[in-house]
């Protein structure tokens, strides 16, 4: 008798561990389901951006509009910098006025 309980722990220990791969198995699958039906809409919406021309123009327009506004936003950045250059430079001989009158 002394033997069999040792067997049965085992046994248990056994069981729970099955149920435990069962259910790690299970929660892998659901992932992989979901990840398939991301690529499943992404393949799609290739497809449909491929094959529709107005959405191919729309996207062409889109990607126009954006390098516009990103070409003025860097001449804007530039004016920015040139004019913060100037105010240090204009500043520079009165802070050395003030600075010599010490």
């Amino acid at each position: 008798m002394a033997e069999s309980e040792p067997r049965e722990g085992n046994y248990d220990n056994m069981v729970k561990m099955v149920e435990d791969l069962n259910r790690d198995l299970e929660k892998l699958l659901e992932e992989m389901e979901k990840l398939t039906v991301q690529a499943t809409w992404m393949a799609y919406d290739m497809v449909v951006i491929r094959t529709n021309p107005d959405l191919a123009n729309s996207m062409r327009r889109l990607e126009d509009a954006f390098l516009s506004c990103k070409e003025e936003m860097e001449k804007k950045w530039q004016e920015v910098l040139m004019e913060s250059k100037a105010m240090e430079v204009s500043q520079t001989p009165w802070k050395m006025d003030w600075l010599s009158s010490c």
